[in-house]
């Protein structure tokens, strides 16, 4: 089984996860947590407790008991159980039992399989404390369908908070694995410069950096991109809109927010020319790397996501630049988006051995301009740099 987990996590770093976990949940008086993703960009909850991401948009379910061993619901046959053995499954460590659902989002009646066999799993803890980890990712049909079920006698809670403040701080694995995502995606910006030619669909010189990364390891991403003459924005939009063809002249920007060994993600993003770049867009770069060094100064142990994007928005008002209405800077990991997010509604503060993608963005008539780019936050000191990628427009 070794041969086909692609970089599996070390069951030492498993367990360091569970035990703490276990520890806030025994603080806190809840007996079992339950989860559900169904995607691996923003379903890291899964991942982080399994090793195993959810995929494809098949629901995967956890069940992850304070005293006992996991059980998982996913796409399998119909109620079908497999029962682990207490020294464990290579691929599903630390789960007692995997059971099948082969249930739909699209097929909405086939849902009541996964909350029939999560009440199952739940029965023990049908009249203790069951804790909701990310209810947003949580479907509507497996909650209700329990609350008002065979677990309506049980007191629900986010436990959301508990799970984040641990995940949110990388171990040495985690931050290795960190920085193989970075590199890798330093590596598809080189091979995206060596390919993209005038007369390429955005949608191919995309497809340059997913090919190169998948190479290396790469099993899921967005490569979001954008392309225009001279003297006219171009900000980055999904594959759906990437169909215009690239002319001599034009600027290109991508962003590369893929995972890389292990399942960790980070993000890459800058822009390049295919000729010269013009004298305002490069000095629009220099008010973009002024406003992340601005950012990069307070990204310290204690600083809260209000008091950061307050200043932030000064700076840019300072300097005549529209203002942030969405967000410039946030924690990664298994997911691309992950907490902390250093905004106006954050309520965790900025730790030591967080990781943090920084991008500063902007757009006005004339021009987009931007930097992405991931860091670790130190003790003391500017945040450490994870990718390579020279903070240029490049010219090709």
């Amino acid at each position: 089984m070794n041969e086909r987990i692609n970089h599996p996590i070390s069951t030492g770093e498993l367990e360091r996860r569970w035990q703490l976990v276990r520890a806030g949940m025994a603080e806190r008086g809840i007996d079992v947590l339950l989860m559900q993703a169904n995607n691996d960009f923003m379903g890291g909850y899964v991942k982080w407790f399994t090793d195993v991401p959810a995929t494809n948009g098949y629901p995967a379910t956890v069940i992850f008991p304070r005293e006992e061993r996991m059980t998982v619901i996913g796409q399998g046959p119909l109620k079908a159980v497999t029962e682990y053995a207490e020294s464990g499954d290579p691929l599903r460590r630390g789960v007692a039992r995997f059971m099948g659902s082969p249930s739909y989002v699209a097929a909405g009646y086939s849902m009541a399989y996964d909350t029939e066999l999560a009440g199952q799993a739940l029965a023990p803890y049908a009249g203790g404390t069951i804790g909701l980890v990310a209810p947003g990712g949580i479907g509507f049909s497996l909650i209700e369908g329990l609350r008002q079920g065979s677990c309506a006698g049980a007191k629900w809670i986010d436990a959301s908070d508990l799970v984040d403040a641990i995940k949110a701080v990388k171990s040495d694995e985690e931050i290795a694995l960190l920085r193989r995502t970075a590199r890798m995606q330093d590596a598809c910006w080189s091979e995206l410069l060596r390919q993209i030619r005038p007369g390429m669909r955005e949608i191919e010189a995309a497809g340059i950096a997913e090919q190169a990364g998948r190479a290396m390891g790469s099993e899921q991403g967005l490569f979001m991109c954008g392309s225009a003459p001279l003297g006219t924005p171009s900000p980055f939009a999904n594959r759906h809109q990437q169909n215009r063809v690239l002319g001599p002249g034009d600027h290109f920007s991508l962003l590369i927010e893929s995972s890389g060994p292990g399942g960790m993600y980070t993000e890459l993003g800058r822009t390049l020319v295919l000729g010269q770049a013009s004298a305002q867009m490069k000095e629009e770069l220099e008010i973009v790397k002024a406003a992340r060094r601005f950012t990069l100064e307070r990204l310290r142990p204690g600083v809260s996501g209000p008091e950061l994007w307050d200043a932030y928005n000064s700076f840019l008002r300072f300097r005549g630049r529209p203002e942030e209405k969405r967000l410039h800077c946030h924690g990664q990991g298994y997911d691309m988006v992950e907490r902390p997010l250093m905004r106006h509604d954050e309520t965790m503060q900025l730790g030591e051995r967080m990781v943090l993608a920084c991008h500063p963005t902007y757009a006005t008539a004339t021009t987009f301009s931007w930097l992405c780019d991931d860091y670790l936050v130190g003790a003391e000191g500017l945040p450490q740099r994870l990718h390579e990628t020279a903070e240029v427009i490049f010219e090709v």
